[in-house]
């Protein structure tokens, strides 16, 4: 991720403001808030302003996540271009899924918060949604494993990184 990251930093287009580059990183799958909170800090955007932008950037996607990926995945798969791709994209989920089928709520929040490779908003409202977690315990779920990963991330990307970088 952090070579995805530093090569974003170095080839960031010229119309992309660096807030906005953030914002778009925090959008992507794999990179999401992580991604986002270590471009904000290679591209010196102060800390609260990057962590306002990150957030906002990661849990966009989450409410189409968590309402509509099933039925997506459903018609994808329909197609034979798409199946197999889909048939990975829940396989991964799913190996990814039984400290959430066990633990539900904080089992949730631990694998959103925790930023590991593989890990985060994205994939956890993916594996909420396929394994029918209620909205009412997965949206705060997903929430505070965001806030979680973004205070770790701020560590990692403002103070044990930051000063190495500098």
């Amino acid at each position: 991720m952090d070579s995805a990251v530093q090569w974003f930093a170095n080839n960031m287009p010229s119309f992309l403001s660096p807030e906005a580059a953030i914002f778009l990183v925090s959008m992507v799958p794999i990179l999401e808030l992580r991604g986002g909170l270590l471009l904000a800090s290679i591209l010196k955007i102060p800390m609260v302003q990057a962590s306002v932008i990150c957030i906002i950037g990661n849990i966009l996607p989450i409410p189409f996540i968590l309402l509509f990926i099933r039925q997506i995945f459903k018609w994808l798969k329909k197609t034979k271009i798409f199946r197999p791709l889909i048939e990975k994209l829940e396989k991964r989920a799913m190996g990814k899924s039984d400290k959430i089928k066990k633990f539900e709520f904080w089992g949730l929040v631990l694998f959103v918060g925790v930023p590991l490779p593989g890990t985060g908003g994205w994939t956890g409202a993916l594996i909420a949604s396929l394994l029918e977690v209620d909205l009412k315990k997965s949206v705060p779920a997903i929430l505070l494993g965001i806030c979680m990963a973004t205070v770790i991330m701020l560590i990692v990307s403002y103070g044990m990184l930051g000063t190495i970088m500098q």
